[in-house]
């Protein structure tokens, strides 16, 4: 697959202009979003996302067409996998609902600034060492049973606003009790003060830095093509704080989507692993584009069909507590 610098320049100035739209137009007046409103960007996200699959293959074939949609649907599952850590930090820094856009504005941005970075690694670090395909598929299965263990003992929140930034922070700066808008910092009796803002801030980049050091191994194990990986991330962070808001309740219900969330990435690092031998022709199988297509899509549809009967039961209990 070749991609000429005018085309990365068009995607990149398109995507960026979408962007900009997103944060300085509909994010400028901190409220929160109506279901309609929210309903009309994701599928205008979603909508994008689908005519981009067709711009590729009719550019460069259905096959990379087909790893572009593998990659955005595993990342895009991830993505929401990481609202419900968000959710958390909301609840747990007592954001007022109101402010919420902002701050999940603020940390959608850092974590595709995170990405595009990890990416430009990623693509480096594989175009020179092909063994690094066993470390990244070790890693995913890693991954994965860390995702079991956290289901399991359901630790998930205090890790998320407890973290080593978070706790230099909190040592470091002196804050005011309440937010101001959207500030971060403030003065109070002339002294400079971080706001609660600031803190949230800090919770959701120190996150996102760690969900992109599972999400860009997870997507190069579907596709090699960094032009994919980086489109595949950017629609999949589009249109988030909709979904957020739109679908906030229900993310408390989709009780077993971390366990799905880790049969895709343990099979995606099975699979990258099978590819490295296959590339030092240890083997002569690779998992093919339709099979991996084919997990990914019935094991997030088993997931999600799962959660929600398992949350209509009047007895159903959260994650890591018995029902």
């Amino acid at each position: 697959m070749h991609v000429t610098d005018v085309t990365w320049i068009i995607t990149l100035v398109i995507l960026i202009a979408v962007l900009l739209f997103d944060v300085f137009v509909i994010g400028r007046r901190p409220h929160e979003p109506s279901t309609r409103e929210c309903s009309i960007a994701i599928g205008v996200y979603v909508g994008l996302a689908l005519l981009f699959a067709v711009f590729v293959g009719a550019q460069w074939g259905h096959r990379y067409s087909g790893e572009f949609v593998a990659g955005w649907l595993t990342e895009y599952s991830l993505s929401v996998d990481n609202l419900f850590i968000f959710l958390l930090i909301m609840t747990k820094l007592k954001v007022p609902r109101h402010l919420q856009q902002y701050a999940l504005m603020v940390g959608i941005v850092i974590a595709l600034v995170l990405r595009g970075i990890f990416i430009a690694l990623g693509a480096a670090i594989i175009a020179s060492f092909a063994w690094v395909f066993f470390l990244f598929g070790a890693f995913l299965v890693y991954t994965a049973v860390q995702l079991v263990r956290e289901y399991v003992s359901g630790d998930t929140e205090e890790e998320a606003t407890d973290n080593v930034a978070m706790r230099w922070v909190k040592r470091t700066f002196k804050f005011t009790d309440d937010f101001h808008q959207t500030k971060l910092r403030v003065k109070v009796d002339g002294a400079a003060l971080m706001t609660p803002m600031f803190l949230v801030v800090i919770a959701l980049g120190s996150t996102d830095l760690l969900f992109a050091l599972d999400s860009i191994p997870a997507i190069y194990g579907l596709t090699q093509q960094a032009y994919l990986v980086f489109t595949a991330n950017v629609f999949a962070l589009m249109g988030l704080r909709q979904v957020y808001f739109l679908i906030g309740g229900m993310l408390k219900r989709l009780v077993y989507l971390s366990i799905g969330l880790s049969v895709v990435l343990a099979f995606i690092g099975v699979k990258l692993v099978l590819h490295a031998l296959h590339h030092y022709h240890v083997i002569a199988f690779e998992v093919p584009l339709w099979l991996s297509l084919t997990v990914i899509v019935a094991t997030l549809a088993v997931t999600t069909v799962a959660s929600l009967i398992k949350s209509a039961r009047p007895d159903a209990g959260q994650p890591g507590e018995p029902a």
